[in-house]
């Protein structure tokens, strides 16, 4: 049985490529700072364990913040070195904040790694419905309710007895008003004044204007005139 031809990915040649490139260009900035020997090359590896890790957190448990912190400190150590090593960096003279930046590498590193390594996520217990213990007893189907036969009273609503009507009160004849009898000389010498003048009787209304008196005293007065 004839083997299968060894067939040369792309993708992978391509990452081989730029991970030796990344590894070469670590390596000079570590050199540039001060990192001299078997230092300088360490610094690429401890660089990509870390990319690589908080990577393969990210896939495994999911998104985290720890994961994703670790991951974009890992990615920015790896452009700077590319960029910093492509002519913007004077590697003959490198600044004193990136010499302190290479030198406290590994602490932070470590803690990366560590904390990548046994810290764990929290996820949600799924929840397990809780099984029935047994069936569920059928309910037994109650007695309807016979109704009570309604006889023909109860049918008949009983009409209000009908409220005996006030009879009104024979109204009271007023009693009639007492006229002294100074007034009634009085009012016997205005009617006779007024018949002298304008040849008529006076009527109540022009008598009871002319004593000044109230309507019913009026009447009084000129019943007695008559």
């Amino acid at each position: 049985m004839a083997r299968p031809a060894l067939r040369v990915d792309a993708v992978l040649v391509q990452a081989v490529i730029a991970g030796a490139l990344s590894f070469a260009h670590l390596h000079d900035l570590a050199a540039a700072a001060g990192q001299d020997g078997w230092k300088a090359w360490a610094y690429p590896i401890s660089v990509d364990l870390l990319l690589v890790a908080a990577w393969r957190r990210l896939r495994s448990d999911g998104p985290s913040r720890l994961a994703w912190c670790w991951f974009v400190i890992a990615l920015v150590a790896s452009l700077g070195a590319n960029v910093a090593t492509a002519g913007f960096l004077n590697l003959g003279d490198v600044p004193a904040w990136l010499r302190i930046l290479v030198a406290a590498w590994p602490a932070l590193a470590f803690m990366g790694g560590t904390l990548l390594a046994h810290s764990t996520t929290d996820h949600p217990a799924p929840e397990v419905p809780a099984t029935p213990s047994g069936p569920d007893p059928v309910p037994s189907p109650e007695p309807e309710a016979i109704p009570a036969p309604v006889t023909e009273a109860e049918q008949t609503p009983a009409l209000p007895a009908a409220e005996p009507v006030p009879t009104p009160e024979p109204a009271t004849a007023a009693p009639a008003a007492s006229v002294p009898a100074a007034l009634v000389d009085h009012a016997r010498k205005v009617a006779d004044d007024h018949h002298v003048r304008t040849g008529t009787r006076i009527d109540t209304d022009t008598l009871r204007a002319r004593l000044g008196v109230p309507p019913q005293l009026a009447d009084a007065i000129a019943a007695q005139l008559t």
